[in-house]
Protein backbone atom coordinates (compact mmCIF):
# COMPACT_ATOMS: atom_id res chain seq x y z
CA UNK A 1 0.00 0.00 0.00
CA UNK A 2 1.45 3.17 -1.13
CA UNK A 3 1.58 6.48 0.95
CA UNK A 4 -1.73 8.06 -0.54
CA UNK A 5 -3.59 4.90 -0.31
CA UNK A 6 -2.65 4.58 3.23
CA UNK A 7 -4.16 8.24 3.61
CA UNK A 8 -7.25 6.93 1.85
CA UNK A 9 -7.91 4.06 4.10
CA UNK A 10 -7.71 6.07 7.54
CA UNK A 11 -9.67 9.10 5.98
CA UNK A 12 -12.49 6.99 5.00
CA UNK A 13 -11.69 5.12 8.28
CA UNK A 14 -11.97 8.30 10.57
CA UNK A 15 -9.13 8.31 11.88
CA UNK A 16 -7.80 11.70 13.13
CA UNK A 17 -4.03 10.60 13.74
CA UNK A 18 -2.66 7.77 11.64
CA UNK A 19 -2.17 5.10 13.22
CA UNK A 20 2.02 3.87 14.04
CA UNK A 21 2.68 1.46 11.77
CA UNK A 22 1.33 3.32 8.96
CA UNK A 23 2.77 6.14 10.08
CA UNK A 24 6.00 4.18 9.95
CA UNK A 25 5.26 3.06 6.23
CA UNK A 26 4.97 6.63 5.40
CA UNK A 27 8.36 7.83 6.84
CA UNK A 28 10.09 5.13 4.95
CA UNK A 29 8.70 5.82 2.08
CA UNK A 30 10.57 9.30 2.59
CA UNK A 31 13.69 7.48 3.80
CA UNK A 32 13.16 8.94 7.38
CA UNK A 33 14.41 6.07 9.74
CA UNK A 34 12.39 3.95 12.15
CA UNK A 35 13.19 1.28 14.88
CA UNK A 36 12.41 -2.21 13.56
CA UNK A 37 8.35 -1.95 14.76
CA UNK A 38 6.29 -5.02 14.36
CA UNK A 39 2.49 -6.07 15.56
CA UNK A 40 1.33 -9.35 16.97
CA UNK A 41 -1.61 -10.61 18.30
CA UNK A 42 -0.57 -12.62 20.64
CA UNK A 43 1.92 -13.68 23.95
CA UNK A 44 3.95 -16.23 21.55
CA UNK A 45 3.51 -14.01 19.03
CA UNK A 46 5.15 -11.46 20.87
CA UNK A 47 8.06 -13.62 22.67
CA UNK A 48 9.08 -14.70 19.16
CA UNK A 49 9.18 -11.58 17.74
CA UNK A 50 10.93 -9.49 20.45
CA UNK A 51 13.89 -12.85 20.66
CA UNK A 52 14.46 -12.37 16.61
CA UNK A 53 14.33 -8.42 16.83
CA UNK A 54 16.67 -8.88 20.14
CA UNK A 55 16.40 -6.76 23.63
CA UNK A 56 16.10 -4.88 24.79
CA UNK A 57 12.30 -4.15 23.43
CA UNK A 58 9.59 -1.46 23.68
CA UNK A 59 6.20 -2.94 23.68
CA UNK A 60 3.36 -0.71 22.75
CA UNK A 61 -0.95 -1.25 23.17
CA UNK A 62 -2.06 -1.21 19.48
CA UNK A 63 -5.61 0.59 19.39
CA UNK A 64 -7.21 3.44 17.63
CA UNK A 65 -9.42 4.52 20.47
CA UNK A 66 -6.40 5.14 22.67
CA UNK A 67 -4.34 8.03 20.74
CA UNK A 68 -2.10 8.25 23.73
CA UNK A 69 -0.62 4.90 24.84
CA UNK A 70 1.15 6.08 28.10
CA UNK A 71 -1.67 7.71 30.04
CA UNK A 72 -3.37 4.61 30.40
CA UNK A 73 -0.09 2.48 30.64
CA UNK A 74 -0.41 1.26 27.06
CA UNK A 75 3.63 2.16 27.07
CA UNK A 76 6.26 -0.44 28.40
CA UNK A 77 10.27 0.48 27.92
CA UNK A 78 13.22 -1.46 28.68
CA UNK A 79 12.46 -4.62 28.37
CA UNK A 80 15.34 -6.54 28.75
CA UNK A 81 14.81 -10.50 28.13
CA UNK A 82 11.71 -13.15 28.08
CA UNK A 83 11.18 -13.46 31.59
CA UNK A 84 10.29 -9.86 31.84
CA UNK A 85 8.48 -9.80 28.88
CA UNK A 86 6.88 -12.23 29.81
CA UNK A 87 5.51 -10.32 32.71
CA UNK A 88 4.98 -7.00 30.93
CA UNK A 89 2.80 -7.90 28.13
CA UNK A 90 0.24 -9.16 30.92
CA UNK A 91 1.29 -5.94 32.77
CA UNK A 92 0.28 -3.90 29.69
CA UNK A 93 -3.18 -5.82 29.15
CA UNK A 94 -3.88 -5.02 32.61
CA UNK A 95 -2.93 -1.31 32.62
CA UNK A 96 -5.48 -0.62 29.30
CA UNK A 97 -8.06 -3.09 30.99
CA UNK A 98 -8.03 -1.11 33.70
CA UNK A 99 -7.60 2.79 32.38
CA UNK A 100 -9.51 2.11 28.71
CA UNK A 101 -11.82 -0.50 29.40
CA UNK A 102 -14.01 0.26 26.20
CA UNK A 103 -10.61 0.35 24.26
CA UNK A 104 -10.64 -2.03 21.25
CA UNK A 105 -7.40 -3.91 21.22
CA UNK A 106 -5.85 -5.02 17.91
CA UNK A 107 -2.72 -5.96 19.35
CA UNK A 108 0.32 -5.32 20.57
CA UNK A 109 3.42 -3.02 18.57
CA UNK A 110 7.09 -4.44 19.52
CA UNK A 111 9.61 -2.31 18.72
CA UNK A 112 13.34 -2.15 18.72
CA UNK A 113 14.39 -0.11 21.67
CA UNK A 114 16.94 2.15 20.06
CA UNK A 115 20.04 3.75 22.47
CA UNK A 116 19.73 7.24 23.60
CA UNK A 117 21.30 9.90 21.42
CA UNK A 118 20.82 13.48 21.55
CA UNK A 119 17.14 13.92 21.43
CA UNK A 120 15.41 16.43 19.06
CA UNK A 121 12.48 17.15 17.78
CA UNK A 122 11.28 17.69 13.98
CA UNK A 123 7.49 18.58 13.18
CA UNK A 124 5.55 20.25 10.76
CA UNK A 125 2.12 21.75 10.29
CA UNK A 126 0.12 24.27 7.57
CA UNK A 127 -0.14 27.42 8.08
CA UNK A 128 -3.21 29.35 6.94
CA UNK A 129 -1.11 32.02 5.31
CA UNK A 130 2.04 30.39 4.60
CA UNK A 131 1.20 26.78 3.57
CA UNK A 132 3.72 23.41 5.14
CA UNK A 133 6.10 24.71 7.79
CA UNK A 134 9.23 22.57 9.20
CA UNK A 135 10.22 22.92 13.06
CA UNK A 136 12.93 21.73 14.42
CA UNK A 137 14.35 22.28 18.00
CA UNK A 138 15.57 20.75 20.96
CA UNK A 139 13.38 17.45 21.59
CA UNK A 140 12.02 14.67 24.11
CA UNK A 141 10.31 16.19 27.32
CA UNK A 142 11.74 19.51 27.13
CA UNK A 143 10.82 20.46 24.02
CA UNK A 144 7.67 22.69 25.53
CA UNK A 145 10.24 23.92 28.57
CA UNK A 146 12.74 25.88 26.55
CA UNK A 147 10.99 26.23 23.18
CA UNK A 148 14.59 26.07 21.59
CA UNK A 149 12.88 25.71 17.99
CA UNK A 150 13.43 26.81 14.57
CA UNK A 151 10.80 27.53 11.62
CA UNK A 152 11.18 27.17 8.10
CA UNK A 153 8.32 27.02 4.81
CA UNK A 154 8.67 23.97 2.81
CA UNK A 155 9.91 22.29 1.01
CA UNK A 156 13.62 23.25 1.62
CA UNK A 157 16.50 21.79 0.48
CA UNK A 158 19.89 20.83 3.13
CA UNK A 159 21.56 23.96 2.90
CA UNK A 160 18.23 25.83 4.23
CA UNK A 161 17.98 23.14 6.60
CA UNK A 162 21.36 23.16 7.80
CA UNK A 163 20.93 27.05 8.81
CA UNK A 164 17.48 25.97 10.65
CA UNK A 165 19.50 23.66 12.76
CA UNK A 166 22.71 26.10 14.00
CA UNK A 167 19.67 28.68 14.59
CA UNK A 168 18.76 26.55 17.90
CA UNK A 169 21.48 25.62 20.94
CA UNK A 170 20.46 22.22 20.62
CA UNK A 171 22.99 22.82 17.40
CA UNK A 172 25.95 22.62 20.22
CA UNK A 173 25.04 19.53 21.69
CA UNK A 174 24.70 17.89 18.06
CA UNK A 175 28.13 19.29 17.76
CA UNK A 176 29.09 16.96 21.05
CA UNK A 177 30.16 18.12 24.62
CA UNK A 178 32.72 17.07 27.05
CA UNK A 179 34.46 14.48 24.91
CA UNK A 180 31.77 13.43 23.07
CA UNK A 181 31.25 12.25 19.49
CA UNK A 182 29.55 14.65 17.32
CA UNK A 183 26.76 13.83 15.80
CA UNK A 184 25.60 13.03 12.16
CA UNK A 185 24.21 16.59 11.18
CA UNK A 186 24.20 15.27 7.51
CA UNK A 187 21.80 12.68 8.14
CA UNK A 188 19.65 15.07 10.14
CA UNK A 189 19.82 17.76 7.93
CA UNK A 190 18.52 15.06 5.46
CA UNK A 191 15.32 14.08 7.87
CA UNK A 192 14.43 17.85 8.30
CA UNK A 193 14.45 18.08 4.48
CA UNK A 194 12.17 14.99 3.91
CA UNK A 195 9.73 15.89 6.26
CA UNK A 196 9.23 19.29 4.39
CA UNK A 197 8.56 17.18 1.31
CA UNK A 198 6.45 14.44 3.44
CA UNK A 199 4.59 17.90 4.38
CA UNK A 200 4.31 18.93 1.22
CA UNK A 201 3.36 16.04 -1.13
CA UNK A 202 -0.16 15.22 0.83
CA UNK A 203 -2.54 17.92 1.66
CA UNK A 204 -4.77 15.33 3.94
CA UNK A 205 -1.66 15.93 6.73
CA UNK A 206 -2.49 18.76 8.73
CA UNK A 207 0.66 18.52 11.31
CA UNK A 208 3.45 15.93 12.07
CA UNK A 209 5.56 15.14 15.04
CA UNK A 210 8.55 12.96 15.11
CA UNK A 211 9.24 13.64 19.03
CA UNK A 212 12.09 12.60 19.90
CA UNK A 213 14.31 11.51 16.94
CA UNK A 214 17.40 10.23 18.15
CA UNK A 215 20.72 11.91 16.49
CA UNK A 216 24.24 9.40 16.97
CA UNK A 217 27.13 9.76 15.32
CA UNK A 218 26.11 7.77 12.34
CA UNK A 219 23.02 8.99 11.10
CA UNK A 220 19.55 9.44 12.89
CA UNK A 221 15.90 7.43 13.97
CA UNK A 222 12.35 8.87 14.39
CA UNK A 223 11.40 6.73 17.55
CA UNK A 224 7.57 8.22 17.43
CA UNK A 225 6.02 9.33 14.28
CA UNK A 226 2.76 11.28 14.65
CA UNK A 227 0.45 12.28 11.61
CA UNK A 228 -2.48 14.06 12.01
CA UNK A 229 -5.34 14.34 9.26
Amino acid sequence: MDCQEIINKCVSDGDAVIPELEAQAICRNFNISCPPTTLVTNKAQCLSVAQEMGYPVVIKIFSRQIVHKSDVGGVITGVQDTEQLNMAFDQLMDNVKTHAPAAEVGGVIVQKQMPKGVEVVVGGLKNDQFGPVVMFGLGGVYVEVFKDVSFRLAPLDKEEAMRQVKETKVYKLLQGVRGEKPCDIDALCEVIVNTGRLLSSFPAIKELDFNPVFCYPDGCTVVDARLVL
